[in-house]
């Protein structure tokens, strides 16, 4: 993974970057659905596991828009080149830990490296969180449990930058479609509305092309 250094003085944001820094509450979050017909009825019974889809989606998303892959570092603005995707990962004794995984745009490569890292995170059992050592990455949640509207994080303060993506549960609308409400909350000094609908874009695009390995 590789990162380049914005130039503020041509950044078409930068007067935007400048006026969001000095807000208390910078993050905000947007939730929308995502269709997971296809994923319901032919992927999972095929054996395709949903949650993996989701953090694959999740990804391709993030890629797609480099807002979500940009991060400041006190008045350094850089954009990675890919991110790796940290997920909650459960664990037997209702805890759950840290996973992380590198993104990678082909799902039959991405597949098998995300079960792994979840095996191997699960084995762990620590928490592993980021203690702010890295911000190359994006945090993800999953709540199974809940069929939500809104959602918002925990932020250890202004600066934080880093994006976090959650997904609940697989609904059905009672005419056979099925959806699942994701979130996803960004730092305004960095990420608008508009970058945020061609995230939701991208990983239902995403969704809809995944294959059964």
């Amino acid at each position: 993974m590789a990162e380049r250094e914005i130039d503020l003085t041509t950044w078409p944001r930068a007067e935007a970057f400048r006026f969001f820094r000095t807000f208390q509450r910078p993050q905000y979050s947007i939730t929308s659905r995502l269709d997971v017909t296809r994923l319901v009825t032919e992927l999972k019974p095929a054996g395709v596991s949903a949650y993996r889809a989701c953090i694959y989606a999740i990804g391709v998303g993030i890629h797609a828009v480099p807002e979500l892959r940009t991060r400041f570092r006190g008045d350094t603005v850089v954009e990675h080149d890919r991110v790796a995707l940290s997920m909650t990962v459960p664990l037997a004794n209702g805890g759950f830990t840290y996973g992380y995984v590198p993104f990678d745009p082909d799902w039959r490569v991405f597949d098998p490296s995300c079960a792994a890292e979840i095996a191997q995170a699960a084995e762990r059992g620590d928490l592993g969180a980021n203690e702010g050592f890295r911000d190359d990455v994006a945090y993800l949640s999953c709540l199974p449990w809940l069929d939500f509207t809104n959602l918002t994080n925990a932020m250890p303060g202004p600066d934080d930058c880093i994006p976090r993506v959650s997904w609940g549960k697989f609904t059905e609308d009672g005419w056979g479609r099925h959806s699942v409400a994701m979130t996803i909350e960004a730092h305004h000094a960095l990420v608008d509305g508009r970058h945020l609908g061609l995230y939701f874009e991208a990983a239902q695009e995403a969704v809809n092309a995944i294959s059964a390995l």
